[in-house]
């Protein structure tokens, strides 16, 4: 079976995550046995309430609430990132391996600091309409937790302040009822996970499954701009036998943005940007997809794009297969998904943009309502 799925991020192997759960249920046993037989009732007891605390739900995965096998079926529950407190990555070694050489001034003007406040705030009332727009359109809205990301910290391998927990899609990936916490590859989104785990614990809790992936030690010489083939491997490996996963590149010289390259909308449909071909599209083909070229995009040359491009335009994001989440001003857009009989619902998050994503990466599927099939 073939699950149609934009994979970002690293990845795990079965082997690792068997090894990882064997031995910490030895040390949560051993744990647990010598917090049993201390001599303090008050240890024994505060170790009592802790498991009650963390007691989980085994449920059956219809009635978990994590459950989403594609990009299209209807769209009940999201994650919806946040841009308070947003500061820039330092300019490091990883940034300018995959940032436009235009924007490195940027970068070495606000490495560290907070993007302007202006655009920030602006960025912030884009991103609570959007939000609003998703209730209305009958979504439930989840949102990240409040990080300071002004923090510096320091591993053996490197120091650095954060990021932001904006663009959710880059770190989860929801596979039927499991999620899987992708490592990201920037030092300054090392510990981006933290403003995800109340969510993450939650939905666990609730009988989801939660796989978090090896991060790598992002010391100097672990970086060049080339697929991470340890990472495709691990997911492969992952995901396997209910899962293939199929290896697809694109002649893009600043790979950053996937969903602005190579777009799944619909069963047997997808968007690719005409300015990056895909080097594998007879496989589509031949499998009988539609694949269509998106028009130019339309955002204003003078706007601020620190972290991306215009082809952002794409970056769209499915409510099922006949409703989209489509940027206002992309009015050549809007007429290409009318001509597909898909209805555009226009909102604006044009600064929101400059922080490094459109709809699709602003967000991250928790539960759609459908099945897992096959496309090829």
């Amino acid at each position: 079976m073939l699950r149609i799925k934009c994979l970002r991020g690293g990845c795990r192997g079965t082997g690792t995550i068997h090894l990882f759960g064997a031995m910490l249920g030895r040390a949560l046993t051993g744990w647990t046995q010598k917090a049993f037989q201390s001599s303090s009732s008050t240890a024994g007891s505060q170790v009592q309430g802790k498991l009650v605390q963390d007691h989980v739900t085994e449920t059956k995965e219809q009635d978990c609430p994590v459950c989403s096998y594609n990009e299209w079926d209807p769209l009940e529950e999201v994650i919806v990132g946040r841009a308070e407190n947003s500061h820039v990555p330092p300019f490091t070694v990883e940034v300018k391996a995959s940032m436009y050489e235009n924007c490195w001034p940027f970068y070495q003007k606000y490495g560290g600091h907070s993007f302007p406040e202006d655009h920030l705030k602006k960025a912030v009332a884009e991103i609570e309409e959007l939000c609003n727009v998703l209730r209305y359109e009958g979504v439930t809205v989840r949102r990240p937790e409040l990080i300071d990301w002004s923090q510096v910290y320091t591993t053996p391998d490197f120091t650095s302040s954060g990021m932001y927990a904006a663009m959710p899609r880059d770190i989860l990936l929801v596979v039927g009822n499991e999620i899987i916490e992708a490592p990201m590859a920037w030092r300054s989104r090392f510990f981006e996970y933290r403003a995800y785990r109340p969510l993450i614990k939650e939905y666990f809790r609730k009988g989801a499954k939660w796989t978090t992936a090896p991060k790598p030690t992002m010391s100097d010489d672990l970086y060049d701009q080339v697929t991470n083939y340890m990472g495709i491997e691990w997911m492969r490996r992952h995901l396997a036998p209910d899962y293939k996963v199929h290896t697809i590149s694109f002649r893009d010289p600043n790979a950053m943005h996937i969903d602005g390259t190579f777009n799944i909308i619909g069963p047997g449909l997808a968007l690719l940007n005409p300015e990056r071909p895909c080097d594998q599209i007879d496989m589509f083909y031949k499998a009988g997809w539609t694949i269509v070229k998106p028009p130019t995009p339309m955002i204003p040359d003078d706007h601020p794009m620190w972290m991306s491009s215009k082809w952002l335009s794409m970056n769209v994001l499915m409510l099922d297969e006949k409703r989209v989440l489509v940027e206002s001003n992309e009015t050549s857009l809007q007429k290409m998904f009318e001509s597909l009989g898909i209805k555009p619902i226009k909102v604006s998050i044009l600064h929101a943009n400059s922080l490094g994503g459109g709809f699709h990466c602003w967000t991250t599927d928790i539960r759609r309502r459908g099945t897992l099939q096959s496309y090829f």
